[in-house]
């Protein structure tokens, strides 16, 4: 199947003004705000939909509170939808979801299938002059970024309340690949192969409670995680930890709270995976979670390591 990745995200929300102003902060395009939706979109038309938590149109959550409550996944075109549809056609669950097959994931997720409304976008990251490139950007300042603009949805993060069941829905139904792992804790999944290191990573902690963790929006360059970074933190949000970089999958990032639910992430530089790539295991730690990285965020006015309050 020929997955395209994330197309569409819906929050149930409880405080939506709250969530609007937020997302318009972190930089994405306000299509359509009322008293009960909002939807933006990233550069490459990724949506993200806030509702209210007591919308009856909503599936059931996966916790209490402001939380994720279905995810569209994109295929190419009609033809890797009907093999979706044959393939999750078994599930109890199955279902239609706007003329599109859907059911709900081992971790009581909503999920559905469609056909991309994502579209190619011409964007580019700003060179960088390493000891064997040291031209790469010639006689030329580079890029500081006022604000960020996400290019698109590159992952969701979910805590899960059985692990085994939760990849094999993923793997053996939907033929996701598994890039990396914690062994008998997490794993790490993409949709396609050649692909990003993950587009979805799921996550058993010793309470098996389901829940968001976070959403993690991609954006050109280094250079722009902090940009957004700090501009986050100029609007008064609060960063959990970040800028910083990861081990596994190698992205540098930025976490910021989110008020529609859990955390939200501006990351860049992952890992590419061809069929060629191997996946490892890696035992949970915080060597293995970060590189490096800053605790609390940086202070905008001061550009230094905000001192908790």
């Amino acid at each position: 199947m020929n997955f395209t990745g994330i197309d569409q995200i819906t929050h149930g929300v409880e405080d939506l003004s709250e969530c609007v102003r937020f997302y318009e902060d972190w930089g994405l395009t306000k299509v359509s705000v009322d008293d009960n939706v909002a939807v933006f979109k990233t550069m490459d038309g990724s949506e993200v939909v806030l509702c209210h938590t007591d919308d009856p149109a909503l599936p059931p959550a996966i916790e209490e509170g402001s939380t994720m409550r279905h995810v569209v996944w994109g295929v190419k075109d009609e033809a890797d939808l009907a093999v979706v549809r044959e393939k999750i056609s078994g599930q109890e669950s199955y279902g239609e979801v706007d003329g599109c097959p859907a059911c709900v994931d081992p971790n009581g997720l909503s999920v559905s299938f469609r056909v991309t409304q994502r579209h190619d976008v011409d964007v580019k990251g700003s060179p960088m002059n390493t000891w064997d490139q040291p031209d790469a950007r010639l006689d030329l300042p580079s890029t500081f970024y006022e604000k960020a603009e996400p290019v698109k949805i590159g992952h969701v993060v979910f805590f899960v309340s059985d692990l085994a069941a939760t990849e094999a829905f993923y793997t053996d139904v939907l033929g996701f690949a598994v890039s990396d792992r914690y062994p008998g804790a997490g794993t790490f999944l993409r949709c396609s192969t050649p692909g990003g290191h993950h587009s979805m990573f799921i996550l058993e902690t010793p309470d098996k409670k389901a829940g968001l963790n976070h959403v993690a929006y991609t954006v050109r360059d280094i250079h722009e995680v902090f940009g957004g970074g700090l501009q986050v933190d100029k609007c008064g949000w609060k960063t959990q930890i970040g800028p910083g970089r990861h081990p596994v999958s190698s992205a540098y990032f930025w976490y910021v709270e989110n008020p529609a639910g859990a955390l939200a992430e501006y990351f860049t530089d992952e890992d590419y995976c061809t069929d060629k790539w191997e996946s490892r295991d890696f035992q949970r730690s915080n060597e293995a979670f970060t590189e490096w990285a800053v605790a609390g965020g940086i202070d905008f006015n001061t550009r230094r390591q905000r001192v908790p309050e």
